[in-house]
């Protein structure tokens, strides 16, 4: 689709969920759901925590091994029961964890004429819900993969929108949906230090209620910093 050079450019909002949308990270809040309910074996949840050792000391880990490590646990039951699922675990536990000011934030940009666009780590169905939720235009998030029968094997499918992916994931969504070249990136809001490639190609940046490293970034870059556990 080749933009129009008569139209204006469409300024695009975007917004982190875990920790920036919602107080929490949903996936330790799912891995803990799935506990609860006897999904998750006592196998499957000390390789979880081997893989986030790793993580936490930057040894050799697989993006993708955590997510398929969490989804794998639903292995037993058939596509339309595991989103049935996650809908659930976002009603129950996702729900009384939106911030209001976020919420807010999502009028606000709809009141300034943004498309807003939600973007995740988190599973696509759970995005899914939260875009209505918070009543943004589009969202994306990681997709897992499902066979010829529409069964989910349990695997990533392509990349985990988490780091760098986001603004490639944000990128695909625009082109596709606004047209590529007819869109800018005009605001992003997110949390984590990791988020900073997003923040840093958006004409205005916000850091969400940042761990100290973004909280560090941000002041260097003159990002605002908005609590909004306040």
């Amino acid at each position: 689709m080749q933009p129009n050079t008569a139209d204006p450019m469409r300024k695009v909002a975007v917004f982190d969920f875990d920790g920036t949308s919602i107080r929490g990270q949903s996936g330790s809040l799912f891995t803990r759901y799935l506990l609860r309910n006897g999904h998750m074996s006592a196998l499957r949840l000390l390789r979880l925590m081997w893989w986030g050792i790793r993580y936490k000391l930057h040894l050799p880990y697989r993006q993708e091994e955590s997510r398929e490590l969490v989804f794998g646990a639903l292995g037993g039951f058939d596509s339309a029961d595991v989103d049935a699922i996650l809908e659930q675990f976002h009603d129950d536990v996702l729900a009384p964890r939106y911030r209001p000011q976020a919420l807010e934030e999502v009028e606000r940009c709809h009141a300034d004429g943004l498309v807003t666009l939600l973007v995740s780590a988190t599973f696509e169905p759970i995005a899914a819900v939260a875009a209505r939720r918070m009543g943004v235009d589009g969202f994306a998030a990681t997709r897992m993969e499902r066979d010829a029968s529409g069964r989910y094997t349990g695997r990533v499918e392509g990349p985990v929108v988490a780091g760098a992916e986001k603004y490639r994931a944000v990128t695909r969504w625009c082109d596709e949906h606004l047209g590529a070249g007819a869109w800018e990136l005009e605001r992003a809001y997110a949390d984590h230090h990791s988020d900073a490639d997003l923040l840093e190609r958006a004409d205005e940046a916000f850091a969400v209620c940042p761990g100290k490293t973004l909280r560090v970034s941000a002041k260097r870059r003159g990002w605002p910093v908005l609590d909004w556990d306040d």
